[in-house]
């Protein structure tokens, strides 16, 4: 099996990751919003509804899944992994499959889940800002994990290795 890429390489491929999925989630938004609003509204930006709320967060979170699901399987690779010469294999070596790079994915939510909840705890304190830590529970796990997994990556018994 190849090498374990390091620490700092995966948090880099993860930040331009980042830049790529806030992208898509501009440009998902943009085009839901003729679906979101309501006709005759006015042309700023209003808040949408909690329906509509919760149907684009569910269209967002199939798309995003289904984009994970397809990239980190079958041994293909997201832009960033190639740019960073990184690929995601199995304990055995082998590439997942999509139902493990399904479990990767919804693992990967335990951070944001957890985030959000503490958000709606600390709210009524005016602690809420402390729920951010949350986010970095996935990719502190590393710091902690003997073979310096991400909490997805062992949950879904997979990890990122050199291409």
């Amino acid at each position: 099996m190849p090498p374990s890429a390091g620490l700092l390489r995966r948090l880099a491929a993860l930040a331009y990751e980042s830049l790529l999925a806030a992208a898509m989630l501009l440009a998902l938004g943009f085009a839901l919003l003729p679906l979101t609003t309501a006709s005759g509204a006015p042309r700023e930006l209003t808040r949408l509804s909690p329906p509509a709320s919760a149907g684009s967060f569910a269209l967002l979170f199939g798309v995003f899944g289904a984009y994970c699901a397809w990239l980190w399987s079958g041994g293909r690779q997201t832009l960033p992994m190639r740019a960073w010469r990184l690929a995601l294999k199995t304990a055995s070596g082998a590439a997942p499959g999509v139902p493990q790079a399904l479990l990767r994915y919804l693992a990967w939510w335990i951070g944001p889940a957890l985030a959000i909840a503490a958000w709606l705890v600390l709210k009524p304190y005016g602690y809420q800002r402390w729920a951010l830590a949350a986010l970095a529970l996935n990719y502190a796990w590393a710091l902690i994990d003997s073979d310096r997994r991400f909490l997805h990556d062992r949950i879904a018994g997979t990890r990122i290795v050199s291409a």
